[in-house]
Formats: C-alpha cells, structure tokens, sequence
C-alpha cells in the first residue's frame, strides 16, 4: 500500500468502507493519521474496528478533522455531509486527492489521468499496457482496478520514473483539489450522470477541472469530436495536444485486433499522443497496439461459433457509447451483419445517437425494462424480437445469424433492472453463449 508522511498526525473521517474506502483506512492509519470511520453496514464496520475509531460523520464532531474522505458514489449534491462540512470547515475529498496529496513523498514518477464520457476504461488500460510494454514500472487505478492507495508505490528503474495511469470518472474528479496530472486526457463529453449536477453544464465544468488542476508545463491530450471538448480545449494554458479518430490509418487499425471501430481508432490516437507525451518510441507504441487484448465487457470477442461471432459490450450503458460499436461492422456486399442486443435501464427515450448506424443492424433483440419502448422505436428500421430475457436473446440471435454475422450485446442502458451491475450483464452473456451448441 502507499504510506505517506503527508497523513502523520493528521485526523480524517472516511464514510464508506468498500474496496476503496478500506484501502483509505489502511493508507492513513499506516502513516499515522487518526481515523474515524462509517458505513452504514455493521458487517463493514467491523473490518475496521481493530484499526480506526468507528463513528458517523453525521453525528460526530468534526471540528479540526483535515478531511473527510467519502466514495465517489455519495451524491454530494444531495447527501447531507455536503452542508455539515460546509458548517465545519472541512473539505470533502476522495482517495484519489489523498494520493496527490501523498506524491511529494512518493519515488519520482509521473501520472497519467483519463476522463471522458466513453472509452475511459479502455483507453487507461491500453495506456497501462503501452507503458509497461516499453518497460516502465506502471500502476493502473482509479475508477478501474485495484483502488490506488492499497497498490505498491512504482520504484524507478533503468528506463526512468514510475507511471500511474488513472481513470478518473467526473465524481473522482469533484473529490481532488491538487491532481496535477503529468499528462491528462479527455476523450469526449456527452451527457451523463445529470442527477448528480445542475445540468449538463455542471457535468462539462466537472472534467474541465481536471485541467484546471495542471501545471503550465503539463499535457492535455483532448479528443476533438465534441464541441464541449473543444471548448475546453480552447480555453486551457498549458500545453495541448489535440487528436481524432481521423488520425488513425484504417490499414494500421486492422493489424491491431482488440482495436476495432471508430471509437477505438479515438482511444488508440489518444493512447498514441499520451506515449509520445511521456517519451516513448513509436518503435515500442505500435507493437504495444497490436499486442492489446479487449478488457472484459468492452467490446471483448467471446467466441466465434458455426462462422458467428459473439461480443460482449456490456459497459455500453448509453446510446453514445453504442453507436461506435455498430459501427464496428459495417454491411458486406449490402448485407447488414450485426444482430444486436439492446435494452435494460434506459437513460433516455430515444436511441437517436445510434440511428447513423441502423443500417449495420440486421436484427435486434430487445430486453429489460426498456425492451418494449425499444422495439417500437426500431421496428420502422429493422427486423426486431422482442425477447425480455437476455438468454432468450442469444438463443434467438443464434438461431437466425449466418456466418460472418456478429451477435452484439451493446445494451446502450444501465444494466441495474435485472442485475447488479454491468459486469453481472456481461457474465450472463458470456454464460448463454458457453452454452450454446
């Protein structure tokens, strides 16, 4: 784990005791912080006991704490630890500033922060597999992985400094005052996450201040296919480097197999400039490239069955983070080949960000909540089942899909109507078609 002599003596309150907020307690009580912690789970509480004083931050006095360190999941615009901090004069931070905190005593090295609407996960792990295959001791964290602080601190070696790759969602970055990132990259900006801001406006301002935070000497890599990212672009002072899934030669892009599709061609032109940025040779950077494997749920290749192939994309939870995935497999000889999956939670009425790509869909298997809205709404464009269950979808995408067709599940919803989580979607996936025959 990180220990840091930033924390000694210092007295934090730390709510919520999942993975990251057991890797806080740890951090600070290691490095000779007091610590007061809550969940609102007993069965959390007590993996705590033996090491930090157990008390609500609610109903505790918080005068002279240095801190209060809460998940990014607690909605600071609703939660009322928001106005008891306020009155307390106590800021409300994340893991992720107490590592920036923590820097200054940490070997030399450099970070490298990733936020976007879409792409994030792949870009930061395309980058962490980059770095570390031109030989640089790398960690990888943040809003993927393993939380931060409870990882190894990076020791130089023969080819230089330490390399901290972190994926920052909009929540890690309201909870950071001094991220001065080495390299920060965004990759696109479309609305998400609005019950957490006050309009879209509020979520743009969000990621602007990761840049915000940068020294003048630092590097922004922004992607330039939006207008709001442009317009951050245009209003920053360091030194920027503007990129586009344009920049990618489509000739190269097929010789890396995990890298598929437009908005892939975005993340491997992000994943390039950001090497570049921290020295790294084009001589490591493209056989890095051909060398990446998908993560799981990511546009990940499953199987290939009877001349079909089954990809598990679901980490697509809106319309603008499936449309690059239709795109991915364009008609052959004016035969549309994608039968996709599509449904669950819905965080929109229409699917207005996909419709550029209908025209790739030869099928689509509706589920979930949003099943039934869905399948009117694209019955005008498409051949549609109505399937509700996601098993019953791949067992009908199976039947019907020829060979050199792709069974697609890219839901374009969140996932939290018929299970935990996007990973839990995903896995059931996997699972239905393991067991086709």
């Amino acid at each position: 784990m990180i220990v840091s002599s930033a924390f000694a003596g210092k007295t934090y309150a730390v709510l919520g005791l999942a993975r990251s907020g057991l890797a806080t307690v740890e951090t600070l009580v290691t490095s000779g912080a007091r610590v007061v912690a809550w969940d609102s789970q007993e069965a959390a509480r007590d993996q705590v006991a033996d090491k930090a004083e157990i008390g609500d931050p609610m109903e505790i006095d918080l005068a002279g704490f240095d801190g209060i360190v809460v998940s990014p999941g607690v909605p600071l615009n609703k939660h009322p630890i928001t106005m008891r901090a306020a009155i307390a004069g106590v800021p409300i931070i994340g893991d992720i500033e107490l590592f920036a905190l923590a820097r200054p005593t940490l070997p030399p090295h450099k970070v490298i922060g990733i936020t976007g609407t879409n792409g994030k996960s792949t870009t930061t792990a395309l980058i962490h597999h980059i770095v570390g295959q031109a030989g640089f001791p790398v960690r990888m964290g943040g809003n993927i992985g393993l939380p931060i602080l409870g990882q190894e601190p990076l020791e130089p070696n023969l080819h230089g400094v330490g390399v901290y790759v972190l994926e920052l969602s909009s929540y890690q970055i309201d909870l950071t005052q001094s991220l001065d990132c080495d390299v920060a990259v965004l990759l696109n900006i479309t609305p998400d996450h609005l019950d957490r801001y006050n309009g879209f406006e509020g979520y743009v301002a969000s990621k602007a201040r990761l840049f915000a935070m940068q020294s003048a000497e630092h590097v922004a890599v922004i992607a330039t296919e939006d207008e709001p990212s442009r317009t951050i672009l245009q209003g920053l002072g360091n030194i920027v480097v503007p990129v586009a899934s344009g920049d990618i030669n489509p000739a190269g892009q097929c010789e890396w197999p995990a890298l598929q599709g437009p908005h892939n061609a975005q993340n491997a032109a992000v994943a390039i400039a950001v090497a570049r940025a921290i020295d790294i040779s084009d001589d490591d950077i493209f056989p890095a490239l051909a060398s990446y494997a998908s993560l799981p749920h990511r546009m990940q290749a499953v199987r290939e069955l009877n001349g079909v192939l089954y990809v598990n994309d679901s980490k697509a939870t809106n319309a603008a983070s499936t449309a690059p995935a239709l795109a991915a497999w364009p008609p052959v000889d004016g035969k549309a080949r994608i039968h996709w999956i599509v449904g669950g939670l819905a965080k929109t009425d229409n699917l207005d960000e996909c419709a550029s790509q209908f025209g790739n869909v030869a099928h689509a298997y509706t589920i979930g909540e949003a099943g039934h809205m869905f399948a009117d709404l694209l019955r005008p464009h498409m051949a549609v089942d109505d399937s509700e269950m996601l098993s019953a979808a791949v067992r009908r995408a199976a039947r019907v899909a020829q060979p050199g067709d792709v069974v697609l599940l890219s839901p374009a919803c969140a996932s939290f109507d018929q299970f935990r989580d996007f990973e839990a979607r995903g896995d059931a996936f996997v699972a239905a078609v393991a067991a086709l025959e």
